[in-house]
């Protein structure tokens, strides 16, 4: 194929990435995929087993941080978008160890852009008009809503809260510098929560269904009234490929599901759904197995999306509702047993139990 008839995605072997890469095919995009990946412990490529041997899919291990491979690819390959979902995105994490968090979405945000900001400069033509730089960030840069007030819009200010929003807030700031300054034609889009298959089990959902499988209690963060508005993963790829396709440089667009649920009610949803998919199994009523858990610091209380930017300007809207795409993920992760035993390895199952273990027992004093 024409070496410039590709795009780059830079942490594409992760969740969503890996999702917005299997949709990519599935939907026929004319463009191959040049896939870079540090595949650090999220990074599976097993997640893109059924495309590995595609002529138009290639998976290139490297740092986004490294400005050599950055600048080479985009020399041989002349992609013409590079999508950038590349990042460290766990709160809990972020909260043990922010170092990570700063390198890969600071300082990696801004070698992709250095490197795109060269590479768009020397391009001419059809090359140039097409370039695109879209960066795939969170509603958590803008904070937390107290109950009555307004979902986030694209106006909202920044106000990040954990060193994980902080450091997707910078990269934000970056790109939008970069617009404004150098003419990069770049676009941020804003996400909820999503959820889906291959969502590596630190996360609420396959956490929860890893450990009801297992009868493992199933830890829910302080009173568990959290809300979060939840977007199916598919929906997201479609959101991304739209604005890829249609949204104006320099804008951002906030993509949401419109499902804003409380943490316990998702997990009491799921522990439902495995009642009805896992007839006869020893752990239910799964609900059981619900424990109430010390809460992390600076846990936001509440994120919701307003949408109407992106659903009016670009005419797209999710197509899941929360119920149709929680069954359809219960459903993906009780047919792919294997690929949470392969994920959940010996440092993973280290990060669970040094997280957790701590965090019941400190309720437990709480609670005396």
């Amino acid at each position: 194929m024409s070496t410039s008839n590709w795009i780059l995605v830079t942490g594409g072997a992760g969740f969503i990435g890996s999702n917005f890469i299997l949709d990519w095919f599935a939907t026929g995009q004319p463009a191959g995929v040049l896939n870079l990946d540090l595949l650090t412990y999220a990074g599976n490529p097993a997640n893109l087993a059924s495309i590995q041997h595609r002529d138009d899919y290639k998976l290139v291990l490297g740092d986004i941080c490294d400005r050599d491979i950055v600048t080479r690819l985009l020399a041989d390959y002349r992609p013409n978008a590079i999508v950038h979902f590349a990042a460290e995105s766990h709160v809990d994490r972020s909260i043990v160890g922010p170092e990570a968090f700063l390198r890969t979405n600071i300082e990696g945000t801004f070698n992709l852009l250095r490197c795109a900001r060269d590479h768009y400069n020397q391009l001419t033509g059809d090359e140039r008009d097409r370039f695109r730089f879209l960066h795939v960030s969170t509603d958590e840069v803008y904070g937390t809503l107290s109950p009555e007030a307004p979902a986030f819009h694209e106006n909202t200010p920044f106000a990040p809260n954990s060193p994980y929003a902080a450091s997707k807030a910078s990269s934000d700031h970056l790109v939008r510098a970069w617009v404004h300054t150098y003419g990069l034609p770049a676009i941020i889009t804003n996400c909820s929560n999503n959820y889906g298959p291959f969502q590596f089990p630190e996360k609420l959902i396959p956490l929860i269904i890893s450990n009801a499988l297992q009868g493992q209690p199933l830890p829910v963060y302080g009173d568990g009234q959290q809300i979060r508005d939840w977007l199916y993963v598919t929906d997201h790829c479609s959101a991304i490929r739209t604005v890829l396709a249609s949204g104006r440089i320099g804008e951002t667009y906030n993509v949401g599901g419109g499902n804003q649920r409380s943490n316990l009610a998702v997990v009491e949803n799921l522990c439902a759904l495995l009642d009805a998919l896992c007839l006869g199994s020893p752990h239910e009523p799964h609900a059981q197995l619900i424990r109430f858990v010390q809460d992390r610091p600076g846990h936001d209380r509440r994120y919701a999306i307003d949408a109407r930017k992106i659903e009016s300007e670009l005419h797209w809207r999710a197509t899941e509702t929360f119920e149709t795409g929680l069954r359809k993920t219960v459903q993906w992760y009780l047919a792919n047993p294997n690929w949470i035993e392969s994920v959940s390895s010996g440092a993973y199952q280290h990060w669970i139990q040094s997280n957790y273990a701590t965090r019941a027992h400190l309720a437990e004093a709480g609670a005396r």
